[in-house]
């Protein structure tokens, strides 16, 4: 390995555990100022500038707080007088995305170009792999089950980390919509402040994914069980839209109904699902 290859792999590396720290000071050095990258999110055509770059991590740092890792797997580089590049396979996840799904990796693809004799970044090539749907599926199915596990653990904050800032949601009750994430969490609150255990679930959970949208619909079943050893059991109907966002999946639409009796006009909250044949 040449002296150049050394110096670039060390700042690739440095670049790396910046951004697992969420150092965004230390993630911008080494870059050059017209600097070009293809994210994973949208534009499309790539953010151009130094700026521009600099308001794509507070979001991914954001998710990254979660838990998620960012690790360098495999880093090649390649050198020449003045101009370099280098690919990398990272890890980069959340726990439950990559106990999903093991072998998940960012790409990673940079170009760079020797500016009064010191190496800067001049293009970033971020993506993962589409196509595994399966995998995908799982990471929404899991989002499910932390909502779940939430629930019965009356932990707010931790059921709003999957649900989008602007979310629109057609709840049970009016008005007709709510819009922003913190209307929703007002929803949820009211649902939690029961005396006694809640529980909830979709039992019959269908996900369809494709690329970076998912919908998932099901019976709802939410249990209260009170102090005084009561059961109470609800099904309603739900259907709830995601998008993946800097890596992860967010609830963008939701939608919550109770059937209702056309010949009375009342709402239908006895009704439970037919058995399985």
């Amino acid at each position: 390995m040449t002296g150049d290859e050394e110096r670039i792999r060390e700042l690739i590396e440095r670049w790396a555990e910046a951004v697992h720290a969420g150092d965004l000071e230390r993630v911008l050095n080494d870059h050059a100022d017209d600097i070009v990258m293809y994210d994973v999110p949208p534009p499309y055509e790539g953010v151009h500038g130094i700026e521009a770059y600099k308001e794509t991590w507070p979001g991914f740092f954001q998710w990254q707080a979660q838990g998620a890792s960012f690790e360098m797997e495999t880093l090649d580089v390649t050198a020449g007088s003045d101009v370099a590049f280098a690919h990398a396979l990272l890890r980069c996840g959340t726990p439950g995305e990559l106990a999903a799904n093991p072998d998940y990796r960012l790409r990673l693809t940079l170009g760079l170009r020797k500016e009064d004799g010191r190496w800067v970044v001049a293009h970033e090539h971020h993506s993962f792999p589409l196509g595994d749907e399966r995998a995908a599926e799982e990471e929404v199915r899991q989002v499910h089950e932390r909502w779940y596990a939430g629930t019965a653990a009356k932990d707010l904050d931790g059921m709003m980390t999957a649900i989008d800032d602007d979310v629109v949601s057609y709840e049970h009750e009016a008005p007709l919509e709510y819009v922003g994430v913190d209307e929703v969490r007002k929803v949820c609150a009211r649902g939690l402040d029961v005396p006694g255990d809640v529980s909830f679930d979709v039992p019959d959970l269908k996900i369809l994914v494709r690329e970076d949208l998912a919908v998932a619909w099901g019976l709802n079943r939410v249990r209260v069980a009170g102090e005084d050893g009561q059961v109470s059991e609800i099904w309603s109907r739900g259907t709830r839209v995601f998008e993946r966002r800097d890596g992860a999946w967010m609830m963008t639409h939701q939608h919550l109904s109770f059937p209702l009796d056309q010949a009375t006009g009342a709402v239908r909250t006895d009704l439970r699902p037919s058995p399985p044949r």
